[in-house]
């Protein structure tokens, strides 16, 4: 996409209307997992060195989410610079970074969501194929599960945007990941997200063997301490790849679905990604759903929008300031941030 300030430029005299028409209600004090993605750690191929082809947020973005009323920040890093071959041991220098990272977020009293960002598959073979079997991803968790265990701060995401297996598959190696972190005592919060990437308009979508609504409703945790890892975009085809948000209505219809589902099972969700442009229509549509996801409490406990990040330049969907310079999308989103008295939102992990 285009760099911001076109479209922003179009978009700022109706935003000062536009911020002014969403309630912030007091629903907000429960749905507290409020923040951002922070994007860089998943950067650049696998093999490349760091602080060249990926870099994890800084001091500076940590402090600035940390100012904006955050309490919660998602973490997306790449599966395979942390295990360089599978069933061995963590990478000592990159469990490092990654540690020192969860520590300075935890200096600012930020939440932390460790996210593999690497949609079910390890150097471009998806899990369930060849040698990246749902054993070899258990592993995985097994291991990084054993190094956070008991810290309610840091939050275990399975996996980003499982696509391209079917949710049978994906199933069984979500199933066999909270089994491998709960055999090392660790009691962590765990985000389980669907397959299509776990979209909500996708949810109910038919697949070979079932949809993810039909699968994942016999997911089992013995920790009973998980929740359903939700993404929903609002531009034409969900992808958040486009300019213009003309379906933000059609994605809060997908979300009333999936909260539906959620209660009927006594589930709950974190809406992980959601975001658009500065266009007024995006911007709008953040409001929305921001303000529905806040709204739902019982079954949503918070959300991160889609982002933040040292290295995004001009991209469109950046929440990253500029030039210490808030986008017109962070603010819109920050007023959603906050409890309804203008605090710092605080809460305790969620359960099922």
């Amino acid at each position: 996409m285009k760099a911001l300030s076109a479209i922003a430029a179009n978009a700022a005299l109706s935003f000062l209307i536009l911020i002014s028409t969403f309630a912030v209600t007091g629903a907000q004090e429960r749905t507290c997992l409020r923040g951002v993605n922070i994007a860089g750690a998943e950067f650049g191929g696998y093999e490349g060195p760091y602080g060249e082809s990926y870099i994890y947020p800084s001091d500076a973005t940590l402090t600035w989410a940390a100012s904006r009323q955050m309490t919660t920040i998602r973490l997306p890093f790449r599966w395979e610079r942390l295990q360089s071959k599978l069933h061995s041991a963590l990478d000592p220098a990159e469990l490092a970074r990654l540690k020192q990272t969860v520590a300075k977020a935890k200096q600012h009293d930020l939440t932390i969501i460790l996210d593999p960002h690497n949609f079910a598959e390890y150097r471009d073979v998806k899990i369930g194929q060849g040698s990246v079997t749902v054993e070899a991803f258990a592993d995985f968790w097994r291991k990084l599960g054993s190094e956070f265990s008991g810290d309610p701060r840091v939050l275990y995401l399975l996996m980003n945007e499982p696509e391209g297996v079917t949710a049978t598959t994906w199933f069984k190696a979500a199933q066999a990941a909270i089994l491998a972190i709960r055999g090392v005592g660790a009691d962590n919060l765990v985000l389980v997200p669907g397959t299509i990437w776990t979209g909500a308009s996708h949810w109910f979508d038919d697949q070979p063997g079932g949809s993810n609504a039909e699968i994942f409703k016999g997911i089992a945790d013995p920790a009973n301490n998980f929740a359903f890892d939700i993404h929903q975009y609002l531009d034409a085809d969900f992808s958040g790849r486009n300019a213009t948000c003309p379906r933000t209505g059609d994605a809060l219809k997908a979300l009333e679905a999936v909260t539906k589902w959620m209660r009927q099972y006594g589930y709950q969700a974190h809406l992980g990604e959601f975001g658009g442009t500065a266009s007024h229509d995006c911007l709008d549509g953040l409001a929305q759903v921001a303000a529905y996801i806040n709204d739902q409490s019982d079954v949503w406990i918070g959300w991160t929008a889609w982002a933040a990040g040292d290295w995004w330049g001009d991209y469109a969907l950046s929440l990253q300031p500029q030039d210490s310079i808030d986008t017109l999308q962070m603010t819109v989103l920050e007023r959603f941030m906050t409890a309804s008295d203008g605090s710092r939102a605080i809460c305790g992990a969620a359960s099922n």
